[in-house]
């Protein structure tokens, strides 16, 4: 008798919530903290300031980013909550409502009212709360709100990528800073759009032009008003 051989998938779905806030940790801390260094710079501070200004940066950008990242997670696990509490009452109060609720789905995906039926009463009859929640509110395992795990992703990415131009600040002289922490940070974001395209199966050299587009828009428009404040003070 031949065996069934299971069909192994490598989706990448299931990446989405901590592979989001990584990237975006990450290329926040990559741009805000070059932009930061580059407009201190160009205003003329001296390069003990400058670094003094980096690490305040890598620290506040980092615990903002873990804030910002778990409040706003938590908002949606909250609101996902509230959901499936209210589906729970519902599939108390008048199941065979919900059955047809659920049947009218699977008819205006495709499915005969029939089979849409029968579907519909073998999933309920398994997990008649996880049917709902899947295919009425569209929330699922693999996507659900993880605030913890975003807000860690997202502190732990920002102090990675702020540390790149902060280093590059160090270890360059003072009359290189401002191109050679652009430079280098340019050389940074277009690497992080590489891995994260990488990560997605995107298509590579579009995400690396995108982010070092936006960051050099960020570190051209902090460095012109550094000089505009640092002449004028």
């Amino acid at each position: 008798m031949r065996l069934l051989r299971r069909h192994s998938e490598g989706h990448r779905t299931s990446r989405i919530g901590w592979l989001r806030a990584a990237v975006l940790g990450a290329n926040d801390g990559i741009v805000s903290t070059a932009s930061l260094l580059i407009g201190v710079a160009a205003a003329g501070a001296s390069h003990g300031s400058l670094l003094l200004t980096g690490v305040a940066g890598l620290v506040a950008g980092s615990m903002s980013m873990a804030a910002g990242e778990y409040v706003s997670v938590h908002s949606q696990a909250d609101t996902e909550r509230a959901d499936l509490n209210k589906e729970r009452a519902e599939l108390q109060e008048d199941p065979a409502a919900e059955r047809r609720e659920l049947a009218a789905i699977y008819v205006g995906r495709g499915l005969e009212p029939a089979l849409a039926s029968e579907v519909a009463a073998q999933l309920m009859a398994h997990d008649a709360l996880g049917a709902h929640a899947r295919d009425e509110l569209g929330i699922s395992q693999t996507l659900s709100a993880r605030p913890v795990q975003a807000a860690l992703a997202s502190a732990g990415s920002f102090a990675s990528g702020a540390l790149l131009p902060l280093l590059a600040a160090l270890l360059l002289p003072s009359a290189h800073t401002v191109p050679g922490v652009a430079a280098l940070s340019l050389v940074f974001l277009a690497g992080l759009g590489l891995l994260a395209a990488r990560a997605g199966d995107a298509h590579p050299w579009t995400a690396a032009a995108r982010v070092a587009f936006w960051g050099a828009l960020a570190m051209a428009a902090t460095a012109a008003a550094g000089r505009l404040f640092g002449a004028a003070v």
